[in-house]
């Protein structure tokens, strides 16, 4: 098995480890769980052509370079039109799932986002629980709520955790990009690599992080002041797609080019403005949550100035003031109102 197969998932060893040693003996269905950017997708692709290699991941071959490029005739990579999946769409992937396989042993369905499979997950269900011994499921999840805690069940679960920062420099430094500028952008990756790489190209990203770094200063107990920073944050967030929607409409025109050359009409371009505007909104909360990080953190050096000065009173507001971010991070995806949710936040830090 070539490591080089697996180079596109820096700082999961632990995760990669787990996949590389199921590869001689694979169960019917995994379940890679963890947030956009930890790097679970190229996980999935490395560990998709190591199942269809005959070698199990010489990292060289046929199979494993047009698995790794999404190319396989047997690697089937779905997608839903729309929010979520329908259950047409799961039932249409049960059918595909009892095909042989053309040129590898086995065949292998890589679903994406199975967090979404709401009401459709009925639909899967059986086809998890007895597929052909030649089908092999990789399912990703950012996470799973409690109501497809059946799908988690009938999967072998490998969980990807946010990169550190360290692993995070590692990466861009990988990259070309000098010890200190990394240092910079890991601090306000929020754990996630896809996030890293487009700080790059990102000239405001420094002013950003220092406006959350000001923000304990600025807070004086008025809501006015919560009101304008919120505002400030807001306007901050459209600046802050601005290079991943770059990114999204050099992928369409390529799309659109691939189209042109082959003489074909345009296919899959719905699915892909649908994926688009997925990745926005969590490239916002990715930012919002970076943001906090960066806020949180300045809570700890009161926390610890407070402890190292033995003053109890100041060490029980540092301790609220990092709980309550916590509390924060943990509920924001589930917040309909963020704006709302984050100025009561700020509030409660004054």
């Amino acid at each position: 098995m070539s490591e080089d197969l697996w180079s596109g998932t820096p700082g999961q060893s632990l995760a990669v480890a787990q996949l590389q040693a199921a590869v001689a003996n694979p169960v019917h269905a995994y379940l890679l769980l963890g947030p956009a950017g930890a790097g679970t997708r190229s996980a999935a692709r490395s560990f998709a052509a190591a199942l269809l290699c005959p070698d199990g991941g010489c990292g060289t071959c046929n199979h494993c370079t047009r698995a790794m490029a999404l190319h396989h005739p047997d690697l089937i990579v779905p997608r839903h039109d729309g929010p979520g999946w329908r259950v047409d769409e799961i039932r249409e992937i049960a059918g595909q799932a009892q095909r042989r396989p053309l040129e590898a042993a086995r065949t292998v369905i890589l679903l994406a986002d199975a967090h979404l499979l709401g009401g459709a997950a009925p639909a899967l269900l059986k086809t998890l629980e007895e597929p052909p011994v030649t089908t092999t499921f990789i399912l990703l999840a950012d996470d799973l709520p409690r109501s497809l805690e059946t799908i988690r069940s009938r999967c072998a679960e490998v969980r990807f955790e946010l990169l550190n920062q360290q692993a995070i420099i590692e990466i861009l430094e990988h990259d070309g990009l000098d010890p200190e500028r990394a240092a910079e952008i890991a601090e306000g990756a929020a754990g996630d690599a896809i996030r890293a790489r487009l700080l790059v190209a990102d000239p405001g990203f420094a002013s950003r992080l220092a406006r959350w770094r000001g923000v304990p200063q600025r807070l004086d107990g008025t809501g006015r002041t919560v009101v304008a920073i919120v505002e400030e944050i807001q306007a901050s967030l459209d600046e802050a797609v601005a290079p991943l929607v770059a990114h999204h409409v050099a992928e369409l025109a390529e799309l659109d080019a691939q189209a042109k050359e082959l003489g074909l009409r345009v296919s899959g371009r719905k699915e892909l403005l649908d994926h688009h505007k997925r990745e926005i909104r969590a490239y916002r909360e990715g930012e919002i949550r970076a943001g906090l990080g960066v806020l949180a953190r300045a809570y700890r050096v009161d926390l610890a100035a407070a402890v190292a000065a033995g003053a109890d009173p100041a060490v029980v507001v540092a301790m609220a003031r990092v709980d309550a971010i916590s509390r924060y991070v943990t509920v924001m995806r589930r917040n309909p109102r963020p704006s709302l949710s984050l100025e009561r936040l700020l509030l409660a830090l004054c």
